[in-house]
Order: C-alpha cells, then sequence, then structure tokens
C-alpha cells in the first residue's frame, strides 16, 4: 500500500475515496457502507444505537428521545479503530444524526491514535461543495482529484445542455421523510434544476425542513419523488399504505397524473459523494422523461400507484 491508511465513517465518503481510486487504502468503513461492493467485509468502526429497519415513525421517535437526552445516534469502536491505526478519517459535522459526530470522532482519535491522525470532516451543502469536498479528500490523501471531478462535471453538462429545449418545467416535490413528512434540501434544490423542475418547498443549501400536509398540498406539485433517508425501495414501499391514508394524498396534481415515484434513498440522494450525479441524471429521467429517461441508472426507482 502506498499512501495513508483510511478510516471512512460515512457511505459518502467511502465512495468519494474509491472514486480517487484509493480503495486499497481503505482500513475500515461505517456500517452503512455498501458501495462500492468490494469495500463490503472490511472492518466496520460505527453502530447504530436504534434500529434502522423500524418504520419512518419509529425512527424519528427513537432518534429525538436519543438527542433529547444528550446522545449521539451513533456509536465508534475505539478498539478497533485502534487496532486499524489509520493515518487519516474521513467524517462529517454536517448532520448530527448521520453519522457519529465529529466531537466523538475527534475524541476517540486522540484517545485511541494520539496525535497522529488526520481527521477530515466534509460539511457539504450544495452539489458544488461535494466536488470540493473530492478535492479536499484527494488533497488530504495525496492523490489529484482534477479528473474525477472533470468526469462528473461533464456528465452534469450533458443534463444543461439539454435545458434550452424543455417545453416546460414541472413543480417537483422531493420527500426526505416520510413520518413526520420532511422536504429534500441541502443540495436537492440544485439537482431538481438540473433536471428540469422547479422547486419551492427548500431554498438551495438550506437544511430539509419538516412541513405539514398542507405546505405539500399546497405546491401542488406535478412530480412526487418520494426518497427517504437510509431506505431502500423495500422499506419505502411498506410505508406507502400510510400514505395513501391521509385526504390530501388524492388531491395532489402528481397523484392524480401518476408521477409519484419512489427512489433508492440509501443509495441516491442522501449520499453527498460521486453519485450525487447518478442522482441528478435518475431525477431528470423521472421529470423530464421525454428528454433525459435514457440517464436513468437501473433499478433505481418505481412508481407508486
Amino acid at each position: 500500500m502506498t499512501g495513508p491508511r483510511i478510516a471512512s465513517l460515512l457511505p459518502s465518503a467511502t465512495e468519494i475515496v474509491c472514486a480517487l481510486g484509493l480503495r486499497d487504502n481503505l482500513v475500515g468503513v461505517s456500517h452503512e457502507c455498501d458501495f462500492p461492493a468490494d469495500v463490503v467485509g472490511l472492518p466496520v468502526l460505527t453502530e447504530p444505537k436504534l434500529d434502522p429497519r423500524r418504520s419512518s415513525a419509529e425512527i424519528d421517535r427513537d432518534v429525538r428521545a436519543l438527542v433529547t437526552d444528550g446522545l449521539g445516534v451513533y456509536r465508534i469502536n475505539l478498539e478497533v479503530l485502534q487496532h486499524l491505526e489509520p493515518d487519516l478519517i474521513v467524517t462529517q459535522d454536517q448532520c448530527d444524526v448521520c453519522a457519529v459526530s465529529l466531537p466523538e470522532v475527534e475524541a476517540a482519535a486522540r484517545e485511541c491514535l494520539g496525535g497522529g491522525v488526520e481527521v477530515v470532516s466534509l460539511r457539504p451543502s450544495r452539489l458544488a461543495d461535494v466536488f470540493d469536498d473530492i478535492r479536499r479528500v484527494g488533497a488530504a490523501a495525496g492523490r489529484d482529484a482534477g479528473a474525477v471531478v472533470a468526469e462528473l462535471e461533464e456528465r452534469l453538462a450533458v443534463l444543461r445542455a439539454r435545458q434550452p429545449h424543455l417545453r416546460s418545467r414541472p413543480r417537483v416535490a422531493c420527500v426526505e421523510w416520510l413520518e413526520p413528512l420532511m422536504a429534500a434540501g441541502h443540495w436537492i434544490p440544485d439537482l431538481v434544476e438540473l433536471a428540469g423542475g422547479t422547486y419551492d418547498l427548500v431554498a438551495a443549501g438550506a437544511l430539509s425542513p419538516t412541513i405539514g400536509w398542507e405546505r405539500l398540498a399546497e405546491s401542488r406539485p406535478d412530480v412526487v419523488v418520494l426518497m427517504p433517508c437510509g431506505f431502500k425501495l423495500e422499506q419505502t414501499q411498506r410505508e406507502l399504505p400510510r400514505l395513501r391514508e391521509h385526504p390530501e394524498w388524492r388531491a395532489l396534481p402528481a397523484v392524480r397524473q401518476r408521477r409519484v415515484y419512489a427512489a433508492d434513498g440509501n443509495a441516491y440522494f442522501n449520499r453527498p459523494g460521486p453519485r450525487l450525479v447518478d442522482s441528478a441524471e435518475l431525477l431528470a429521467g423521472l421529470v423530464q422523461p421525454g428528454f433525459f429517461a435514457d440517464r436513468i441508472p437501473p433499478g433505481s426507482w418505481l412508481r407508486v400507484e
């Protein structure tokens, strides 16, 4: 191995490291890291304090209880960290419920590794920030990220080049959590714009807010994309009956026009790494199928009837 021994504490960081050609430098990953497939089986450094297989309402209650008690949602395995002796730890301080908190990571690094480890913390709000993070990880690992970022930007340029030919820009609602309803913020408004839609639920770069059904109905979305954070398609499907129970559901234009879709939130949209470009292509194919259907990754979505 040439270069640093790298520990990644979140899936997007793992995907960035691998995109930079540093897969062989990874010595440990988080419990959620599953892409690319060959990272599965690496030593796992984190674990959740709740059951991620529960319903969105149950997970929300569990998270709120932990936060109210001043506890983190995840824990780091100090014994494994000490054994792996990484030179570089990649984590995040954007969201307190998405990974081990930065103060906990820094404390663990001091306790287990002394001063010989570098901690790079990612905090992207917009799509451009993700590209900056790829460059930051590359710089920390001694790897030039220029070619990786250029290839991703070239794919986005394909979406931009088709924008002048769009006949209309549908109103889009992207739902990041189902119970309670949360509108997707951060980089999602950027992706909707690239996809040829309009988005008024959240400003670009803003946090994802909890919204009521009244606010969703007021937005009169032509397209609704369900992308619950960390949920695979099967988990989202299990929650669809509860969505359909709401009286406002049938009144949504997207429902009447059969333009409600569920996307694999675990693989796309929620991970601010290289696959956000795949996410932009997926969203474009759903919002503007006449122009972008050829860009949709296989098996990434389903229509909600």
